[in-house]
């Protein structure tokens, strides 16, 4: 098939699925197929194991990842959407805040085959405790099963996030309340972001690919 630029920058679409070109030709983080195009090899973004790719397909329009882009992820697991992230931006910085051990040991062996991603073993709910190996950052993106999502983010963005910023809040409706109908919860998390100062640029459900799920993409102003 053929691979064709999409409207957003490093990102492409080969008629079936999205791509991104590999920061580290060879190799596959998760399982993904890999396909060489034009001397150039392009990674396949699975939708049902990233929530950033769910969100594209789902119709999400507001995608800022530019080359140079600094970037704070919290929730980065074991690295899957972070390491699309890397490809997306290769001359700048992916922060992978992670907080249990176990995932952490595959994000560190990941980092260290990618130059700009650098691991962070960390609660993300204290950016305190990380605030000297992190600088301002042009986006938040945050994936964390934890029932006060929102507040995390504000926390984040208030120390991180440059003016003119972005965030991605994935909310996973039933870490929030687990009685109250999803877009309740949806609704409620970004009053919370409101409330902290940010604005609204887009929200889309990713039950396509992702039961009670949402992502809130919010700008700092």
């Amino acid at each position: 098939m053929k691979v064709e630029p999409t409207q957003f920058r490093g990102l492409y679409f080969d008629g079936r699925d999205v791509l991104t070109k590999n920061l580290a030709p060879g190799e596959s983080v998760y399982g993904e197929r890999l396909v060489a195009r034009g001397g150039t090899e392009y990674r396949h973004w699975d939708p049902t194991r990233s929530k950033l790719a769910a969100y594209y397909r789902c119709g999400g329009s507001a995608f800022p990842f530019e080359e140079k882009s600094h970037v704070l992820y919290l929730g980065a697991a074991s690295g899957t959407t972070a390491s699309h992230v890397s490809d997306l931006c290769p001359s700048g910085t992916v922060y992978c805040v992670e907080f249990s051990p176990k995932p952490f040991r595959k994000l560190m062996e990941l980092c260290g085959r990618r130059k700009n991603m650098f691991p962070i073993l960390a609660d993300a709910t204290k950016p305190e405790s990380y605030a000297q190996m992190v600088g301002k950052v042009d986006i938040v993106y945050q994936d964390i099963a934890q029932r006060d999502q929102a507040r995390i983010l504000l926390r984040n963005t208030n120390a991180f996030l440059r003016d003119r910023g972005t965030a991605f809040l994935i909310v996973k409706a039933r870490s929030v309340d687990v009685g109250s109908a999803p877009s309740e919860v949806y609704k409620g998390e970004l009053e919370t972001l409101r409330n902290g100062g940010l604005k609204l640029m887009e929200m889309v459900a990713l039950d396509r690919f992702e039961k009670d799920h949402a992502a809130i993409v919010v700008r700092k102003p």
